[in-house]
């Protein structure tokens, strides 16, 4: 377990603020590769991209064991650290939610994203329940003796249409923050907030570090930077990017030469 503990605390000192973590998420041992080759510090897998690879749709349809050798089969191929998207907790009860994620720690994972909503409808889970399900995380890897990061994400911006956010959400989203450090979340994720100020004031008041997603209305990364924020993840987009690329080119090759 020494060369993962190894790539857990890299992993964490690549949170900074104001010095962004790039992830630009793959979705299998191929797409990996090539992020790696292109720079990338750390790798991080999108469910969403895993998902759709392998002809699922996300949340949670996809079975966890797939996931799991998708994961493990990314982790000896890239020499870098590897975090991957639990999504939900694959699991109704704490102790599935810890088995799920241990899972992952013994498939190679130094780190996983958990998402405050519920896969079945996208509702919200009241926070006090969400900070056991990351407790129970944080637990399961404390008995691996793993510094694992876990990055809370929260559900709040993205079930809300982006006209519609304002300081009122963000002081709820601010809440489930501290809620979420206190049971032991290391990083905050907070996709669908596009608005800088709304931005600055997340990081100024989160006790965790940061993490935006690129979309494109979010601002550039020289301005998150500024803004603050530790870590810009891209999600889908890299898989969307490929295959819209790879269809063009299908399309293309389908043409007679005349």
């Amino acid at each position: 377990m020494s060369s993962q503990t190894e790539k857990a605390a890299q992993f964490h000192a690549l949170h900074v603020s104001g010095r962004p973590l790039v992830l630009f998420n793959a979705w299998d041992a191929g797409s990996a590769k090539a992020v790696a080759a292109g720079g990338a510090l750390a790798i991080a897998t999108g469910s969403w991209s895993v998902a759709a690879a392998n002809g699922y749709a996300d949340g949670e349809k996809i079975p966890l064991d797939l996931v799991i050798d998708n994961l493990a089969r990314i982790v000896k191929t890239v020499a870098l650290p590897v975090t991957f998207d639990l999504e939900s907790g694959y699991g109704k009860t704490l102790d599935a939610v810890a088995a799920a994620a241990q899972r992952a720690m013994r498939a190679g994972a130094i780190g996983s994203n958990l998402e405050d909503s519920f896969p079945e409808n996208g509702a919200l889970r009241p926070a006090d329940e969400q900070a056991r399900r990351l407790a129970a995380i944080r637990a399961a890897a404390e008995e691996l003796s793993l510094p694992f990061f876990i990055n809370a994400r929260t559900d709040v911006f993205l079930n809300a249409a982006p006209e519609t956010h304002d300081e009122a959400m963000l002081s709820d989203v601010i809440a489930r923050a501290q809620v979420y450090a206190d049971a032991g979340a290391n990083g905050f994720f907070a996709p669908g907030l596009a608005d800088s100020k709304l931005i600055a004031r997340l990081v100024k008041a989160c006790p965790l570090p940061v993490n935006i997603m690129v979309s494109d209305r979010t601002p550039s990364l020289t301005e998150l930077a500024e803004l603050g924020v530790a870590r810009a993840s891209h999600g889908p987009r890299p898989y969307l990017q490929m295959m819209k690329a790879l269809e063009a080119a299908a399309r293309a090759a389908m043409v007679l030469e005349r």
